[in-house]
């Protein structure tokens, strides 16, 4: 039989052990997280046709610039490895959300410092150019659409946003969103919009997008899982959206 001194010691040794490793996994899982890739779900409809609701994706935490690791936890603004780079007209990003910080957002990149940006009975200009759209049938696309939709009111276009092309989903019944601005977008903001444009919480209601708040670019989906158990139980699990690259 041992001796209850070396038991005790082979158990505070294994507690040691496990804690170290424990505390590596960790440090790896947030260096992760917080520097080169982090997963997100898409809980919402007002980037339809290009992200659906349930869609899980994963972000590019390092599209524009090295964030030294942890630095996005523990401070306001991430601290990054030499200067930050500006994100690309197009490009959907992740971010803080202006008006509170806690909660992750995810729109286009529409405007970039110095753009002007207007819409005209419900087209997009930019720097007094219109965007180009063309009208888009895509079966797939229209999966994503959210239940009770009547498909007769929704028209799905191709967007060429200055060389970007991308799906995007207009309800022309809806006049609400018809004209704004024109406005410039001031230095070191963005100005970004869904692309469900009519069902978009976005700069046309809050504001800008502060560089600072850009946590990083959405690369691709790699689950879409979505279950709700309000008024009646919904399950949907789309196998297709697994792998689709992010435009």
């Amino acid at each position: 039989m041992e001796k209850p001194v070396d038991l005790l010691t082979k158990v505070k040794n294994w507690i040691a052990d496990t804690g170290k490793q424990l505390a590596i996994a960790i440090f790896i899982v947030l260096f992760l997280r917080t520097s080169i890739v982090e997963p997100y779900k898409i809980p919402s409809g007002s980037m339809i046709p290009t992200l659906f609701i349930g869609d899980h994706i994963f972000v590019n935490k390092f599209a524009y610039g090295f964030k030294v690791p942890l630095t996005e936890l523990f401070l306001d603004n991430p601290i990054y490895v030499g200067q930050q780079s500006v994100p690309e007209r197009g490009d959907v990003i992740v971010f803080r959300y202006p008006k509170d910080e806690s909660i992750n957002y995810i729109k286009r990149v529409v405007g970039l410092p110095g753009d002007i940006i207007s819409i005209r009975e419900k087209m997009l200009y930019v720097n007094d150019k219109r965007v180009d759209l063309a009208p888009l049938k895509d079966s797939h696309l229209e999966e994503g659409y959210e239940n009770g939709d009547d498909k007769r009111l929704l028209s799905l276009y191709k967007e060429d946003l200055m060389g970007i092309s991308h799906p995007v989903l207009y309800d022309m019944t809806n006049l609400l969103n018809s004209d704004y601005g024109p406005i410039e977008v001031p230095p070191g903001k963005l100005f970004c919009m869904g692309d469900n444009r009519d069902r978009s919480s976005d700069s046309r209601s809050w504001g800008f997008v502060p560089l600072e708040n850009v946590k990083g670019k959405a690369l691709f989906v790699w689950l879409n899982f979505f279950f709700q158990m309000e008024n009646q139980f919904q399950f949907n699990f789309k196998v297709n959206r697994i792998g689709t690259v992010i435009h």
